[in-house]
């Protein structure tokens, strides 16, 4: 019944009303509502309707099934080879595709169709070798772009060496978290042997110091990988540079003269089939027969072990504390070791030896300027640092608050530190500055505007309680001798002894150059610490002006009589 309605339906409606009663059938045979014998029908139906020569139909087919896994294998497969903007519906999404599905697409299929396939979440590795293998560049790319992809490392290894010289496949690869360190080693080298033919094809070099170069960059990054490799990673790095015959005696030199030990081990024990344990404890007696034994039978040159032993005696006695010097200093002084060592060496034979033996020790000396010169810029830039701290941030400095009379407020920078031999701010009082310096907010100024002495002097009066101003005149209405500067109330602990010098007196003391007028404004925050009411009136009192208070003095005696 149904497959009749459909071809009646084909061959008197439009195209689009075919494809919205297709997707309509689909969707209802995959909800599983029919009946045995209505779903048999409605898939002989789906399949028929592959014929339909409407492009649309069979698109709606693929849009309504794709994410299924209750479609029809026979309906999935043949779409997955419709054409391009059809089969990728499918081939991107479709749980019902198995592997040899996606192989055979891989294969047969175009670009796109490829691409589809490589952004899969559930991509296992035989399909990524097979993109691996006959993807372009855009497939590709799309496939290390997918977090969700197991790719081997061999079909890591075939992406660069297919397509490596696609700076985007590059940076997708190296972006990803699970890259093994002989794929990081093959795309430095390919970018490495890239530069050399573009400063060949320049003429800024000539093709044999272009490959040298290109070695060199290699062998130099294959050591810098080692760095960060673990045991199984270091084993596997030496096992693909045997591999690709970049295990070099040039860079078991290198790796000896630049301290890369374990590199080493590893290799002479990839070469020479011993246990690294084996290798290691031949390596500490270099002047031994047993080193001279294993360094034949890894394959090495025989011109090559003096140098070899020379440096390895400067490195155990380094280790063993006989010469007392070790980073840097000890590669170089590896290096003339084995520079002297060769001295005695026939010209002819170790011509390309000693070359390559002063080649290493320039980079050795470049590597040691660098790190003093960054030494020195980073002690430089710590002294300036510490220079503009002592320039711009001046002393801790205690105030009173004008909405606060009770308590002190203590106002230091924070970047500003104690000398050594300077009480710190919790247990000591600093010294008294000025009344221009006094503070009733949280800016302190040192400008011209805040040179008047009774316009500070009032405004710190004005923020003291009436009580405050009643204690402080009774207090220095029973004085009879000179009022002090600051008055200490009674304590459970003697405060210290304060030298009332105004702070900007101190200045030119300090700092020669420095003048109070040119002092930048700076803001700061108060920190809040409790203290005696007595101590907030003698700090209060310690903060005006000799004259204001002889002149309240005055008027006191005056009401007083």
């Amino acid at each position: 019944m149904i497959l009749r309605q459909f071809l009646t339906l084909s061959q008197n409606a439009s195209p689009e009303r075919r494809a919205e009663a297709a997707g309509a059938l689909t969707r209802s045979y995959l909800q599983g509502t029919l009946g045995p014998e209505a779903a048999w029908e409605a898939k002989t139906t789906l399949l028929a309707l592959l014929d339909d020569p409407a492009a649309g139909v069979r698109r709606a087919l693929a849009q309504a099934c794709a994410d299924s896994d209750q479609a029809p294998r026979p309906l999935i497969v043949a779409l997955a080879s419709d054409q391009p903007d059809i089969a990728c519906l499918v081939l991107a999404r479709s749980p019902v595709l198995m592997d040899a599905d996606l192989v055979d697409c891989v294969a047969m299929g175009c670009e796109e169709t490829r691409t589809a396939v490589a952004g899969r979440l559930d991509l296992s590795k035989p399909v990524a070798a097979a993109l691996a293998e006959v993807g372009g560049a855009p497939s590709l790319i799309a496939l290390a772009q997918n977090p969700f992809a197991a790719i081997g490392t061999a079909a890591l290894l075939r992406m660069v060496e297919r397509h490596g010289d696609d700076a985007a496949l590059r940076q997708a690869l190296l972006a990803r978290t699970d890259l093994a360190i002989e794929v990081r080693h093959a795309i430095v080298t390919l970018i490495a042997e890239q530069l050399s033919r573009f400063g060949q094809d320049a003429g800024w070099i000539s093709s044999e110091r272009g490959a040298r170069t290109a070695r060199e960059a290699r062998d130099a990054a294959a050591l810098a990988l080692s760095d960060e490799a673990g045991e199984a990673g270091l084993a596997r790095l030496v096992a693909h540079l045997r591999v690709q015959e970049q295990l070099t005696a040039g860079l078991m030199l290198r790796a000896v003269l630049s301290l890369r030990l374990p590199f080493a081990e590893m290799a002479l024990a990839e070469l020479s089939g011993l246990s690294r344990a084996r290798v290691a404890g031949l390596m500490r007696e270099p002047q031994g027969a047993g080193f001279s034994a294993l360094h034949r039978r890894a394959g090495l040159p025989d011109l090559l072990l003096p140098a070899v032993r020379a440096a390895l005696t400067v490195w155990r006695d380094s280790n063993d504390g006989r010469n007392g010097i070790d980073g840097p200093r000890l590669a170089r002084s590896m290096i003339e070791a084995a520079l002297t060592a060769c001295e005695t060496l026939p010209f002819t034979k170790a011509r390309g030896l000693m070359a390559l033996l002063a080649r290493f020790e320039a980079e050795a000396a470049r590597d040691e300027a660098r790190i003093l010169a960054h030494e020195q810029a980073v002690a430089q830039a710590r002294e300036t640092g510490e220079a503009a701290i002592l320039l711009t941030a001046p002393a801790p400095v205690e105030v009173v608050a004008a909405t606060a009379p009770s308590e002190i407020l203590v106002l230091s920078p924070a970047s500003a530190t104690l000398e050594p031999n300077m009480p710190d701010a919790s247990t000591a009082w600093p010294l008294a500055p000025r009344p221009e310096d006094r503070i009733g907010a949280t800016v302190v100024s040192a400008g011209p505007d805040a040179a008047s002495v009774p316009d500070s002097a009032e405004i710190v009066l004005a923020g003291l309680a009436d009580a405050i101003i009643a204690q402080f005149m009774a207090d220095r209405a029973a004085a009879s001798a000179p009022i002090p500067a600051l008055i200490a109330a009674p304590s459970p602990e003697p405060l210290p002894e304060i030298v009332p010098e105004p702070l900007p007196e101190l200045l030119p003391e300090l700092l020669p150059e420095i003048s109070a007028e040119s002092l930048p404004e700076i803001v700061v925050a108060p920190k809040r610490i409790a203290r005696p009411r007595a101590i907030a009136v003698a700090v209060a009192a310690g903060m005006i002006p000799e004259h204001l208070i002889l002149s309240y003095r005055a008027d006191r005696e005056r009401l007083a009589a």
